[in-house]
């Protein structure tokens, strides 16, 4: 599996990023976490494909096309795009790691039914609900070349799964429900975070995501759900050293994330 950086950073939400909200299917926005056990054995054994395989002509190139815009959103999708969130940097590792809310398998998962929106969504549907809520941005048309490389992209990471099969990694793991600290939250940021997403969490884009302010996601986004950022934040974060926080301590460090200042999510701004 993929990591983008091998530093000590506690939130790299490569956010969510949604986002950009992030692409996944949960009805919240952030996809099923996935069964323990073999479950998660069989998402180890996964082997994220080699970009050279991408095949060359049209459709490689609209592969090619959609893996960049994933991994740098802001650059290659820039007129749809209102912060500087990548899609990369809530679905770890260009969308391919494992409970960190891969991409794998999600273009067979659709239509469905989402419970937010009480009707059912296409996978493009899905994706623009990243770039409004994620990345504060605005609608992708969905015969663009960037929806069109983007769910190219979802299909060739997909192409060994079955279809309308959830890969076993799918979505984040499962955590008790538990209240944060907010204090107990700003000491565990300051020592584990903050070298990564600064001080103020300004991040360092476009390698490093923001975690709150004009650069980060908006209150809308699924990221900012605390049960949702602790469950992403345990497993994953800091990227050298994922699964070293506790439940308690991932909600705590979320519960301070979500309390500083994050963009207000207007639907009617972001068509």
């Amino acid at each position: 599996m993929l990591r983008v950086i091998a530093i000590r950073c506690s939130l790299a939400v490569a956010l969510v990023l949604s986002a950009l909200i992030l692409i996944s299917t949960s009805s919240v926005g952030f996809g099923a976490p996935p069964h323990p056990g073999q479950a998660a054995d069989s998402a180890k054994a996964w082997v994220a494909p080699d970009p050279a395989t991408i095949p060359t002509g049209p459709l490689g190139d609209s592969i090619r096309l959609g893996r960049q815009i994933f991994n740098n959103t802001p650059k290659f999708a820039e007129k749809y795009v209102g912060n500087k969130m990548s899609c990369t940097h809530c679905h770890i590792g260009g969308g391919t790691v494992s409970q960190g809310m891969p991409m794998v398998g999600l273009p067979g998962m659709f239509p469905m039914y989402r419970d937010r929106e009480k009707t059912v969504i296409t996978f493009e549907e899905r994706i623009e609900q990243c770039f409004q809520r994620s990345e504060t941005g605005h609608r992708v048309p969905n015969d663009s070349p960037e929806m069109t490389g983007l769910v190219a992209y979802a299909q060739w990471l997909s192409k060994d799964q079955v279809t309308g099969r959830p890969f076993p990694g799918r979505g984040l793991v499962n955590l008790p429900e538990l209240n944060g600290d907010t204090a107990k939250g700003n000491q565990i940021y300051t020592e584990q975070c903050a070298i990564c997403h600064g001080p103020q969490g300004a991040g360092k884009p476009p390698a490093i995501p923001a975690l709150w302010g004009p650069d980060s996601y908006s209150d809308g986004a699924g990221m900012n759900q605390i049960p949702k950022m602790a469950a992403f934040v345990q497993h994953n974060m800091p990227q050298n050293q994922p699964d070293s926080l506790t439940p308690q301590e991932a909600y705590d460090v979320a519960t301070f994330v979500h309390g500083k200042p994050h963009t207000v999510f207007n639907m009617k701004d972001h068509q």
